[in-house]
């Protein structure tokens, strides 16, 4: 991991003014836009207020080195881009001439961090990204260490858990591609030291170790579609129907097809049905005694 970047350098003092071709306001301040070369042999170019250098601006270093960004009162604030000797870049936020903020560091072994910022150092919740092996810790740092709740990803598996001054601790679990996880924990285990050190009461250097406690599935989550069926075949998705409740309807539909009920009919109308049942009752009744009439008369005259 690439993590060294490159010593910030000494700018412009307030009392090194250097050459200055640019405006000024009527106190004979620079203000307003100008080109300073400065005894040391930097150069800037760009908004001064005051006398002092304010607003967007390029600061470029004798050693190669080149800052273009925002200013405020002298410092680099704002947003703006350091490009170090040594090749390595920072991209984001900076506040009193310190990275601060949300930003990007391209290491010069091609690494990359992507997150937040305080007073300089890695702070908050970030991603950093391994070139060499492809690999990327994506949590919480403090302090500019890796630390806290993350999760460590590789090409073919990665790893969730805690992390303590660059290193896993406690429980965590391994998730393979393959489809299964590995379930255990990371333990602070003594280096294994000769006789010699351990007579030289040698300072104790601890590396955590796994260990496996069980092998399970992934946890996977599948949504299950309603089975669909031709319109042959039975009802379609929307006349969903228990197994019982199908059953009495099929029986009561082949009692229709028969010809009649068996048993008693519970029907119970409303008020306003009542009064059509009963008249249809007795006009049934009526004309079934009419047709009782009819056929005695027809076997007395036999």
């Amino acid at each position: 991991m690439s993590d060294l970047g490159s010593e910030e350098l000494e700018e412009e003092g307030e009392n090194n003014l250097g050459e200055y071709e640019g405006e000024r306001n009527e106190a004979g301040e620079r203000h307003g836009h100008g080109r300073a070369r400065l005894p040391n042999g930097d150069v800037y170019e760009g908004s001064y207020e005051f006398g002092q250098r304010s607003g967007q601006g390029v600061y470029k270093f004798k050693n190669g080195a080149r800052y273009t960004g925002q200013y405020l009162k002298n410092k680099k604030h704002g947003q703006g881009t350091f490009i170090y000797p040594d090749g390595s870049r920072y991209e984001g936020e900076w506040a009193e001439d310190q990275r601060h903020g949300h930003g990007v560091y391209y290491y010069i072994n091609n690494d990359t961090y992507t997150g937040e910022w305080f007073a300089h150092q890695r702070h908050g919740q970030g991603t950093y990204f391994y070139a060499e092996t492809g690999s990327k810790y994506v949590g919480t740092w403090v302090h500019g260490q890796q630390m806290g709740a993350a999760e460590l990803i590789h090409l073919n598996h990665r790893y969730q858990g805690k992390f303590l001054n660059k290193n896993p601790v406690g429980t965590g679990k391994y998730i393979f591609d393959v489809g299964c996880e590995q379930h255990g924990e990371y333990r602070l285990t003594d280096v294994e030291r000769g006789e010699e050190e351990e007579e030289e009461e040698a300072l104790v250097n601890v590396i955590p170790k796994w260990k496996a406690i069980q092998i399970t599935d992934l946890a996977l989550w599948t949504p299950k579609l309603p089975e669909q069926r031709p319109p042959s075949e039975g009802p379609g998705p929307e006349d969903t129907l228990g197994t019982e409740g199908a059953t009495e309807i099929e029986e009561e539909s082949q009692a229709l097809s028969e010809g009649g009920f068996e048993g008693e009919l519970d029907l119970r109308p409303g008020e306003e049905d009542a009064d059509a049942w009963e008249y249809n009752y007795e006009v049934d009744q009526a004309n079934s005694g009419a047709e009782e009439e009819e056929g005695r008369q027809g076997e007395l005259q036999d």
